[in-house]
């Protein structure tokens, strides 16, 4: 089976490239699943209602949130409707929201998504290590093909997880930096891993938000909202196979669509775009 895992949605251009691509892909690509980290499609932070029902409606199965989860307050009733969106499962047990999701791929085969956030240069949780091997109890019976999302500043720390995750888990995908690194690997036990697999939003920006209000605050120590940029959207993640019987990736590739080639899919009948 083929889980698409997309990477930080960034406001309204991260999720007018997902509305445009993912209806495309998802037939033509064979894709079972798409999961997205969802935390910044709101105004660059935090999810609402009706960017989540956009993600939705694009096409989206499943979302991971990450440090900015409680930023919006519609998180709490979206929470309530039992959608498949994930808070970080190493935030206190008392925090709202679910720490897993279980669902059935089209396909039929059930995937086991989580997410963690990482303690190195982020604000205080509890062990992400101790808290996957919690939530793998849980999940432990049910279904081989999990997926972990490894919301994390320290790239160090992301590669401790995707190691010591490995031969237990189908995947572990980094996010949080909005930078893709060219890692894509499968690990010896047979986890798919990439640090981070970048941003989904605007590239003519710094990490989805305008350069000219980030540089006025870093040249003068003057605070400015920073707004979501709008320029060069695209769309970036990792595309993974994966065994659905053992649990074992099989295989794990970049994916990175910019806005030429979101337009080229809209019109192109070819059975494959050339994205991946």
């Amino acid at each position: 089976m083929k889980i698409l895992f997309i990477g930080d949605v960034v406001g309204g251009p991260g999720r007018k490239i997902v509305a445009q691509v993912l209806p495309r892909i998802i037939p033509r690509w064979g894709i079972d699943l798409v999961v997205c980290n969802a935390e910044n499609s709101a105004g660059g932070s935090g999810l609402t209602l009706r960017c989540h029902e956009e993600l939705v409606d694009a096409g989206v199965d499943v979302m991971t949130m990450g440090d900015h989860v409680y930023r919006k307050d519609d998180i709490f009733a979206i929470f309530d409707r039992g959608a498949p969106v994930v808070r970080p499962a190493n935030f206190p047990r008392e925090s709202p929201g679910e720490e897993l999701s279980i669902v059935k791929g089209r396909s039929g085969a059930e995937v086991a998504v989580f997410t963690v956030v990482g303690r190195t240069f982020m604000k205080p949780a509890d062990c992400p290590f101790l808290a996957a091997d919690r939530v793998l109890e849980r999940i432990k019976g049910r279904t081989p093909v999990i997926l972990v999302d490894i919301h994390a500043e320290a790239t160090s720390e992301k590669q401790l997880m995707g190691r010591y995750l490995d031969g237990r888990v189908s995947a572990v995908l980094g996010t949080h930096t909005h930078v893709a690194t060219a890692d894509e690997q499968i690990l010896r036990g047979g986890t798919a891993y990439q640090t981070d697999v970048g941003m989904t939003g605007p590239y003519d920006s710094i990490l989805g938000r305008r350069y000219d209000r980030v540089l006025s605050t870093t040249l003068t120590c003057v605070p400015s909202h920073f707004d979501v940029a709008t320029g060069d959207p695209q769309l970036h993640g990792a595309l993974v196979t994966i065994d659905p019987l053992s649990g074992k990736a099989v295989e794990i590739s970049r994916v990175s669509i910019n806005q030429d080639e979101a337009l080229r899919l809209l019109t192109d009948s070819s059975p494959r775009p050339s994205a991946v």
